[in-house]
């Protein structure tokens, strides 16, 4: 990865105002891009915004509108061509596995929500250019309560596979890093008490190669990875981020 690589070109990223999100959008910022970042939130998205100014453009908004897409490549328009996507907003809740509303629901976000997000931003792609989206350590593995999750995260996985191959002589390269447990505001979101979470989280650190959840900034290391030039040769890969979960 070139240590200029990144500079004055634009990049989007979506679910940008905290976790793996936010940390993608520092990343990014300190190697000298200017981002376009969305969230329904603006989270810390201000306090990069006093460090950085004009470098960061922030959006509030939800993939789940299309109106709001159309306004994100409203501005992206302005900005210039896009040479870095992450189409990162996500959500996961429990529910049983025949809650076919719950699948509805996160799909929307998760699947819809970015294939919609690449779509609506595609025609301002530059050539080449690279797209990174966040599937899940779970598609390799099952966890109980969290089938309609893993399935959103898995059909996205088979669409980025095809759309690699379709977008590949337009310059665009297509992939994915699928993160494992990693310490994001997501995990508290499931829908389980705190004495819950804890109990969850002890079981899966003991699967953990390294004894703990990831934290954010070693999930955007690898994005940034396949988003530079040192992952020219990847296409339609997903990229497993897990501290070993999937090993054991």
């Amino acid at each position: 990865m070139s240590q200029h690589e990144f500079e004055n070109r634009l990049a989007v990223v979506t679910g940008a105002s905290s976790g793996i999100g936010l940390a993608v959008v520092e990343r990014l910022l300190a190697r000298g891009a200017r981002v376009l970042a969305m969230s329904r939130r603006p989270g810390e998205l201000h306090g990069l915004q006093a460090r950085f100014g004009e470098q960061l453009h922030w959006q509030a908004g939800d993939v789940t509108q299309a109106s709001d897409l159309t306004a994100l490549a409203q501005i992206a328009r302005d900005l210039g061509p896009i040479h870095y996507l992450v189409p990162n907003a996500g959500i996961a809740r429990l529910a049983d596995g025949l809650d076919v509303s719950s699948f509805e629901q996160q799909w929307a976000v998760n699947g819809s929500g970015a294939l919609n997000t690449l779509a609506a931003l595609s025609a301002q792609l530059a050539e080449p250019a690279s797209v990174v989206f966040i599937g899940t350590f779970l598609s390799q593995v099952t966890f109980p309560g969290l089938a309609a999750y893993i399935a959103s995260k898995t059909a996205l996985k088979a669409q980025m596979r095809t759309l690699a191959v379709e977008m590949a002589p337009r310059g665009v390269r297509l992939n994915m890093v699928s993160p494992g447990p990693t310490d994001t505001p997501i995990w508290s979101t499931l829908g389980l008490g705190s004495d819950e979470l804890a109990a969850v989280a002890a079981t899966v650190n003991q699967r953990l190669v390294g004894g703990r959840f990831l934290e954010s900034g070693a999930v955007a290391d690898a994005i940034l990875f396949l988003l530079s030039s040192a992952g020219r040769g990847l296409f339609g890969q997903d990229l497993v981020v897990d501290s070993g979960y999937t090993l054991r």
